[in-house]
């Protein structure tokens, strides 16, 4: 286990789950506390608290933690509560949702993200109009006669 992962799994709960490498499982998992994934899960996955994947986890399917640290490979969906780590070998391919991200250099990232905190946006994003308007003839016409 790694430095970064202690530090979440240390504050956040107990990790009383763990999936061993060569190990797969196809369905869906609920877990009390935090998970450990170092083999293969293709379904959905819900943990109260956090999900950590090993550099040779691979899940494909929908999450639903508190945190996620990912050092595997990941295809679907995530929703985090609270941070998502994507660690220096990681591959992720979906859609992600949370109120933190972290990306370490090297991992790669195919997918769409939305940073929500507290299940809301922590701003309205919005597009101002221009007050400016061009009359594209008339700048046509003037290069025109040049």
């Amino acid at each position: 286990m790694g430095k970064k992962e202690e530090e979440v799994i240390g504050r956040s709960g107990e990790l009383n789950t763990i999936i061993g490498k060569g190990s797969s499982l196809e369905g869906t998992l609920k877990v009390e506390n935090s998970l450990r994934v170092d083999g293969r899960i293709k379904g959905h996955i819900t943990t109260t608290d956090s999900l950590v994947i090993g550099k040779e986890g691979e899940i494909d399917g929908e999450i639903i933690a508190k945190n996620a640290i990912i050092g595997g490979r990941v295809r679907g969906k995530i929703s985090a509560t609270g941070k998502t780590v994507l660690e220096a070998k990681a591959f992720f391919q979906g859609e992600l949702k949370t109120a933190r991200l972290v990306i370490d250099d090297g991992a790669l990232f195919d997918g769409r993200c939305s940073m929500q905190k507290d299940g809301k946006m922590p701003f309205e994003p919005k597009i101002e109009e221009s007050t400016t308007k061009t009359d594209f003839k008339s700048v046509q016409q003037k290069s025109d006669s040049k």
